[in-house]
């Protein structure tokens, strides 16, 4: 456990520059980036959300990073429940759909993940806007996903926010 890397997730904020020095960190010293992977996925660690929002960060930058652990992360992002880490997950399966081929096992467990963020109402809209636009993606070899999608954003676009009905109104004209 690398001790330095401990103290500066523990001491990490919300705050941009915060998560950006911590992602430059990482990017500094990718052998580290293992590492920073087991605390975002040890989320019965009290601070586990903190190491997702830095993983979010480096993987917007080098998203490759996260290859050879692509299948522990796909097996992992269901088990999420708080909304700090879940926004930073559902960015990074948007990554996922845009930029990496995926496995149709990988792609399933992301879809699934994120038919769920969207269908729950307690689960905050830049969650649902992610999910959203990683649900478009993946859309792309999974035909099914659209008639799906569809309808969910057509049902759910009076009940939530300004953001979530751009990204809805945005998604369902792709759709048409």
């Amino acid at each position: 456990m690398n001790l330095e890397l401990l103290q500066r997730i523990e001491n990490s904020t919300a705050h941009r520059k915060s998560r950006e020095d911590n992602a430059q960190y990482i990017l500094n010293n990718p052998e580290l980036f293992s590492e920073l992977l087991k605390f975002a996925f040890n989320t019965s660690n009290k601070n586990y959300y903190k190491s997702c929002w830095i993983l979010e960060l480096v993987l917007q930058e080098k998203i490759h990073l996260l290859t050879p652990f692509l299948d522990a992360f796909c097996n992992k992002i269901s088990k999420y429940t708080n909304e700090s880490a879940l926004r930073s997950i559902s960015k990074i399966c948007m990554f996922l759909a845009k930029h990496m081929i995926l496995t149709k096992d990988q792609e399933q467990k992301i879809i699934e993940s994120c038919f769920d963020w969207l269908i729950l109402e307690n689960v905050k809209v830049a969650t649902k806007a992610y999910s959203i636009r990683a649900l478009f993606q993946l859309g792309r070899n999974n035909k099914w996903v659209y008639l799906e999608l569809k309808r969910i954003l057509s049902e759910d676009y009076t009940k939530y926010s300004a953001a979530y009905k751009a990204v809805a109104r945005e998604i369902l004209k792709k759709l048409e």
